[in-house]
């Protein structure tokens, strides 16, 4: 007679519970479009969590260049920075659409993550999960053109494969800001756009849809 093991499966995320558990120290921002949140420089002094909406963050160079570094969703963790001992924001954050952020002071994260493991774990496999996307993307700026790595950012925000969906509409966003994502100039992403609208990769109905066949473009040498 064979025995089975019931493998444990992690504990999903429940912000509802999370945020009662917090209690004090928290508060709830709602953003208009685009609004600051807070700037590279400021006192980095909380963590925030973003409900509904989408975030940008930006980096500006002593130059006064600036890059977009991430486009984040619902779900997402940011400003984690000021918990490794970070004095101020690294970057600068900014609500695109209207959004709901919540914000946890310092020392509130520091005593939820100490008092509940298991949100601790989440956390932790969170801030894992975006340490190699960060490091797929570098790679991706490195060794990869600008059309690869124009198709490599649709796909990461319409999210394919999550769902075993073959096609997701993305969020509306400007050539401008794809074209600072992927590190090109706005008349490229242009020129590939209308490219993979062409061959069926995407395409152009109240919103941009991805279909899951521009993961070729990726995969092609």
């Amino acid at each position: 007679m064979k025995s089975t093991i019931a493998r444990k499966q992690p504990p999903q995320f429940d912000p509802k519970v999370f945020f009662a558990k917090v209690g004090h120290g928290k508060s709830l921002m709602l953003t208009g479009k685009p609004q600051l949140i807070f700037s590279q420089g400021d006192a980095a002094d909380a963590v925030f969590y973003l409900q509904t909406g989408q975030v940008k963050l930006t980096v500006l160079s002593e130059q006064g260049k600036e890059a977009i570094i991430a486009m984040l969703e619902p779900g997402s963790f940011f400003g984690e920075g000021c918990l490794a001992g970070h004095l101020v924001c690294m970057a600068t954050a900014t609500a695109v659409k209207y959004s709901s952020v919540v914000r946890i002071d310092k020392q509130t994260m520091i005593r939820v993550l100490h008092d509940e493991p298991s949100f601790s774990e989440l956390f932790l496999a969170f801030l894992l999960s975006r340490n190699v996307r960060i490091q797929a993307d570098l790679v991706d700026q490195l060794f990869n053109s600008s059309e690869k790595r124009l198709a490599r950012v649709l796909l990461l925000m319409a999210q394919l494969g999550k769902e075993g969906k073959s096609e997701v509409i993305i969020p509306k966003i400007s050539q401008e800001h794809l074209a600072e994502m992927v590190g090109t100039t706005r008349s490229r992403v242009s020129f590939f756009m209308n490219k993979f609208r062409k061959l069926g990769f995407l395409k152009y109905n109240g919103g941009v849809h991805v279909h899951s066949s521009l993961l070729n473009v990726v995969l092609h040498d």
